[in-house]
């Protein structure tokens, strides 16, 4: 079972969530009521998810997100909130967060995201993948270099960069460009060390920057 930390200040919240993740067969290894908590549990407990809230006393979400995502053998922390507005979308994002869900996401699709985190995929709601095309296309610089031919980046990689900045996982590319799904996951390596990056969304992040997708 993949291994889950809570992290919200709501008990109650905590409570139901722990009760649907269990009955989906994930293992809630245990709870933090704040950030600093969640840094310490997450060190100590060593979860391979962190379902991190953002608005919390003593050390918000996303400066624990900061925190735990530069651990060694770090787990992967999805934001899970009730806010959607840009700057929490991309403060989240920045810090190291692979995933952005709000707190109305349906059961299924928040174990989808788990799973996927698992695996270092991410998840994005349309809203969040849209707020990033948006943010990047309006700050993307014109007149740039060939960036893709610099980081030599072939073109089966940079065609499942675009898929993957998209929030497909690797199942849907490989459908898309018609090539096996292990064959996918090598690409996606290749792409993480060409751009220096350690996951899905900072790939998809970087890629925007660079004008690249």
């Amino acid at each position: 079972m993949i291994r889950v930390l809570i992290v919200d200040d709501q008990a109650l919240f905590r409570e139901g969530l722990r009760a649907v993740l269990s009955a989906s067969g994930v293992e809630v290894v245990g709870e933090a009521a704040d950030g600093e908590q969640a840094v310490a549990l997450a060190i100590e407990l060593a979860p391979e998810v962190v379902l991190m809230d953002l608005r919390m006393p003593v050390l918000d979400g996303v400066g624990a997100t900061r925190r735990i995502s530069a651990l060694p053998r770090a787990p992967r922390v999805i934001a899970l909130t009730t806010f959607d507005d840009d700057d929490s979308v991309f403060d989240a994002l920045r810090a190291g967060a692979l995933g952005y869900l709000l707190k109305d996401t349906p059961s299924a699709r928040l174990v989808q995201a788990i799973e996927l985190a698992a695996r270092g995929e991410s998840l994005l709601t349309p809203a969040v993948a849209a707020k990033l095309v948006g943010e990047f296309a309006r700050t993307s610089k014109p007149g740039k270099r060939d960036v893709a031919a610099d980081l030599r980046l072939s073109e089966r990689e940079l065609a499942v960069l675009k898929a993957l900045a998209r929030g497909a996982a690797n199942k849907e590319i490989g459908s898309e460009l018609r090539i096996a799904e292990g064959t996918v996951k090598n690409h996606v390596t290749h792409i993480f060390e060409k751009l220096n990056v350690h996951d899905r969304t900072q790939a998809a992040l970087k890629a925007r920057e660079l004008g690249l997708v």
